[in-house]
């Protein structure tokens, strides 16, 4: 079980990408169909999200949300805070902490942040960038119903515990590949922010 300062340290020597678009193939991308490769390598807009972790107690929550049913990208799916790069954005994780703030209330000043992951292509033509922050217990979520359904909160240590992985097969294009998702509570967390989970798993992890 990590507390906030050992989560802070093994992520000391992480650090902003200086350049958002330079990415990282997700885990087993070799083994996806060719036409979901391809979208991988195409011009992606950087994008920032936050993965917001709260202290609750002696224990550690990473914050989720349930994305609305009606947006272009994603939607009705499981996700960290955040969204693509404006031009007045100073970088991309200020890019994170704005459109966090904007979908669930939390201002950048009430988050801490901690660390960084390499950024992730996604297939709708993304490069997102994963910023951590330690999130004050005290703030308060407002939900902006246009884009969030929901939030729920997941316990660091599951996430952390391999044996939580699920393994499920996917068809894409009549293709079946094989992905890794989380159940919890009743929720489901797969694609692209369980890859970021695993990598910020193996980041933490040291793995």
């Amino acid at each position: 079980m990590l507390t906030v300062q050992e989560l802070t340290e093994r992520l000391a020597g992480t650090a902003l990408p200086e350049n958002p678009t330079d990415v990282v193939m997700p885990p087993g991308v070799a083994a996806w169909p060719a036409g979901m490769r391809a979208s991988l390598g195409g011009q992606l807009a950087p994008a920032g999200v936050l993965i917001p972790i709260i202290e609750r107690g002696a224990d550690l929550t990473v914050l989720l949300t349930q994305r609305a049913a009606a947006l272009k990208h994603h939607a009705g799916q499981v996700s960290f805070p955040g969204g693509r790069m404006e031009p007045h954005d100073s970088d991309v994780a200020a890019t994170a902490l704005r459109e966090t703030h904007e979908e669930i209330g939390i201002a950048p000043h009430q988050v801490a942040v901690v660390g960084y992951l390499r950024s992730m292509p996604t297939v709708t033509g993304y490069a997102v960038t994963p910023i951590v922050g330690v999130v004050a217990a005290a703030a308060e979520l407002e939900i902006d119903r246009s884009e969030v359904e929901y939030t729920f909160e997941v316990p660091l240590p599951f996430l952390l515990d391999a044996s939580n992985d699920q393994p499920v097969e996917r068809e894409v294009n009549s293709e079946k590949i094989l992905m890794t998702e989380f159940h919890w509570d009743g929720e489901r967390i797969w694609g692209a922010t369980a890859y970021m989970i695993l990598a910020f798993r193996k980041l933490l992890l040291k793995q």
